[in-house]
């Protein structure tokens, strides 16, 4: 222990609790335990506004608060505009001297629902008038706190109660929107992916968010033991296995510069993360051999793009 830190071979993680014990997310909810990381990288000086989705839901039952940071609620579809604003009024509020100068963090938190889907025009709106905030994506790859409907972000042959698996379908028939590619377009600063299961790499990358002057966007793996119907106690193994193959790389962009942070020699069979869930459960070898092919281009892109600025 030094103070409020501890270490961990090389990195110190405060012992501070910015989201407090008590919430009712899930039993196994890898989006708290990211969600617990986020803000232990973020510290105090910040303002959260968090889009309607599972993190708002199970950190805000009236009268209680899971929160210990200035938070706002915001809707689905408007959590870019606010914290532009929120930014905006800050900065107004300093020069103004009606506040003293200090480093705020403005933040915004959202699922994959309220990103990739309504909120993205607000978003983009954000990113193009290049606003200094950070924007988290929670991604559970549905809309979890409604009952598991499918999102833009539900990847191909998952199964979600408004795309459910049966005789005519094999679920969600079209591929997972790529969000963090879309961020990279709008030419901002800094643009990663991160998961919990990689704990220091996921709060390096946040903090690192939140000291970039100007936009930055963080796209946050969630696994979720209820709507992906896989063993509460598996959630670091599902993560690990989306990183290992291939299915959700780790990888961040500065000022359009590409690099890898976790790149296998070979990746694994992307039959390992499916078999475990029972959302991916009716898959033939047919369709798992169609998503194997769709991974292993889209890691050559991605593994194109970083040879670039590597040589």
């Amino acid at each position: 222990m030094d103070g409020k830190f501890i270490k961990f071979g090389k990195n110190l993680v405060t012992t501070d609790e910015f989201v407090a014990e008590g919430h009712s997310f899930c039993v196994g909810c890898g989006e708290a335990l990211a969600l617990r990381l986020a803000c232990k990288a973020l510290g105090k000086d910040v303002i959260i506004a968090n889009a309607t989705g599972c993190i708002e839901i199970c950190t805000s039952p009236l009268p209680v608060t899971s929160w210990r940071v200035p938070w706002i609620h915001t809707l689905f579809e408007n959590t870019g505009a606010e914290i532009s604003g929120i930014e905006a009024g800050l900065k107004i509020l300093m020069k103004k001297g009606k506040m003293p100068e200090r480093d705020i963090k403005c933040v915004a938190v959202a699922g994959d629902g309220g990103t990739s889907d309504i909120g993205m025009q607000a978003l983009s709106g954000a990113f193009e008038r290049k606003h200094d905030f950070l924007y988290l994506c929670f991604d559970n790859e549905a809309y979890m706190n409604t009952g598991i409907q499918r999102s833009s972000a539900t990847p191909y042959g998952a199964s979600t109660t408004t795309a459910p698996a049966g005789k005519l379908s094999i679920g969600q028939t079209t591929w997972k929107k790529n969000m963090a590619e879309i961020a990279v377009a709008h030419d901002i600063p800094y643009v990663a992916t991160a998961c919990p299961s990689y704990p220091f790499d996921l709060i390096n990358k946040v903090k690192k968010g939140g000291e970039v002057k100007g936009p930055a966007y963080v796209h946050i793996f969630s696994p979720c033991p209820t709507g992906w119907r896989y063993p509460t106690d598996l959630a670091i193994e599902i993560g690990r296995l989306a990183v290992e193959t291939g299915i959700f790389p780790l990888y961040e962009v500065e000022n359009g510069r590409y690099k890898l942070n976790i790149d296998r020699p070979k990746l694994r069979p992307v039959e390992e993360y499916l078999k475990p869930q029972g959302r991916f459960r009716h898959l033939l070898d047919g369709e798992i051999a169609k998503i194997q092919e769709h991974v292993n281009e889209e890691y050559a892109k991605l593994k194109a793009k970083v040879a670039c600025f590597a040589a």
